[in-house]
């Protein structure tokens, strides 16, 4: 064991990757928690086993069999090769090499075998999913929201594995060659060895190095790419299962405060005069006009959202040609989060009235009627997000705060507060049709 200056530069290497990254979680972080209250700490073990099997075990992504076999490949990929990097890290630290190579012995061996085996499953699927996107074009992949920046981080995020996997094989098959090496007995990056066999020892140093370095700062710049991308799913994906609407997903929350206008009206004994009491406060804002409105699982949701279009594919409305794109909504509300919380950076930690809202600014009146609320996307969705409660709470707001909904809504409405029926006839009248039977 020996450190020198090239410990020290990764020392410092890995705590600026470290602290950018924990600094821009942060920022989601409070972003997330801009959003109202709401208590899902209910069920534990049904959360638990909801998360195990969703989010670890990837049950919603094989309903789709050639994407969700390629994408548990890579899930599985990511997951274990990261022990190889653990390795990595310990010996950047501390100046060793292959430390776990001695205490392992033969398991070592095979445990990397395993690795490169993943490795190469890696690059073959990421290499699939970059065909699926760019060549077959899955319909999917090219909706209207997907042009731009949507488009263009999904393949440079399976490019980047790619190169992650390569400067991996690289690494392992340069110290093939080295004398005295434990990459002797490695099969995979083996078959690659053969092509640098020529150079000297010196240079075969070098060059491990090289591909060392290459492959620790890909990973720690990956690390701190994965904020600013559709990819931080990655990370969300685990605690979004968790907090996963458990009631069945037909059902709606009602709203408190009508409840208790309802439960008013019903009491005879109640003033419907009476003032509200002086510590009421501002007024409640009924739905979401804005992304403060939502809950902080709503919030969450959006930055979970890993644009795959599984929800949007599946929605009826925007198969029969209509603007609603389940998957566009929750794009809509990451960029309008994100949005705000520049707001919030920019002016001291306090939020200045940009003059802008989520509603019409990023998601229109037609999308959000467009909706049947048949709950196709929830149901598709492979991190259990709920596009469903965003819209109904938009509807919400324009319902109650605007009065703005369709004229034969708002006859049916008139007419159930009126009539206690959708139809426009008194409730004396409601049992006439049986006279003609």
């Amino acid at each position: 064991m020996s450190f020198g200056i090239e410990n020290f530069l990764f020392l410092i290497a890995l705590g600026v990757a470290v602290f950018f990254f924990s600094k821009n979680v942060g920022k989601i972080r409070r972003n997330i928690l801009l959003g109202k209250d709401l208590d899902r700490n209910d069920n534990k073990p049904k959360r638990w086993g909801n998360m195990l099997r969703v989010a670890f075990g990837q049950s919603k992504m094989v309903v789709r069999p050639v994407a969700g076999f390629f994408h548990i490949l890579i899930y599985v990929g990511f997951v274990l090769i990261n022990i190889e990097v653990l390795e990595i890290l310990i010996d950047g630290i501390f100046g060793t090499h292959r430390v776990l190579a001695a205490p392992l012995g033969g398991l070592y061996t095979g445990a990397i075998n395993f690795f490169e085996v993943l490795a190469l499953l890696v690059i073959i699927s990421c290499v699939v999913f970059l065909w699926r996107r760019n060549i077959a074009r899955v319909s999917r992949f090219h909706k209207p929201e997907m042009k731009g920046w949507a488009t263009k981080d999904g393949n440079y995020i399976l490019i980047i594995e790619i190169i992650l996997m390569f400067a991996l094989l690289g690494m392992n098959a340069v110290e093939h060659n080295i004398e005295g090496s434990v990459a002797a007995g490695f099969a995979i990056s083996g078959t690659l060895a053969p092509i640098l066999s020529g150079f000297s020892q010196e240079s075969l140093m070098i060059m491990e190095r090289v591909f060392w370095w290459g492959h620790i700062l890909g990973i720690l710049a990956f690390l701190n790419y994965l904020p600013f991308s559709k990819h931080f799913h990655i990370i969300l994906a685990f605690p979004n299962t968790w907090y996963a609407k458990l009631e069945p997903k037909g059902k709606f929350p009602n709203n408190e405060t009508v409840t208790k206008e309802v439960k008013m009206m019903m009491d005879p004994n109640a003033d419907p005069y009476a003032a509200p009491a002086e510590d009421a406060g501002e007024p409640e804002r009924f739905g979401a006009k804005d992304v403060v409105d939502l809950n902080w699982v709503q919030l969450m949701n959006a930055y979970s959202c890993t644009e795959c279009g599984r929800c949007t594919a599946e929605c009826p409305a925007n198969q029969t040609g209509k603007k609603l794109s389940p998957r566009k909504i929750m794009m809509d509300v990451r960029d309008r989060l994100e949005v705000v919380g520049k707001n919030i950076d920019h002016n001291q930690g306090k939020f200045i009235d940009d003059g802008k809202s989520l509603l019409d600014d990023h998601i229109t009146r037609e999308e959000l009627w467009a909706c049947t609320t048949c709950n196709a996307c929830t149901e598709a969705c492979p991190v259990e997000i709920d596009p469903l409660s965003i819209i109904m709470s938009m509807r919400q707001f324009l319902v109650m705060e605007e009065s703005s909904a369709a004229q034969e809504l708002n006859l049916m409405m008139t007419n159930v507060e009126n009539n206690g029926a959708p139809w426009q006839f008194a409730q004396a009248d409601r049992a006439n049709w049986t006279e003609e039977m």
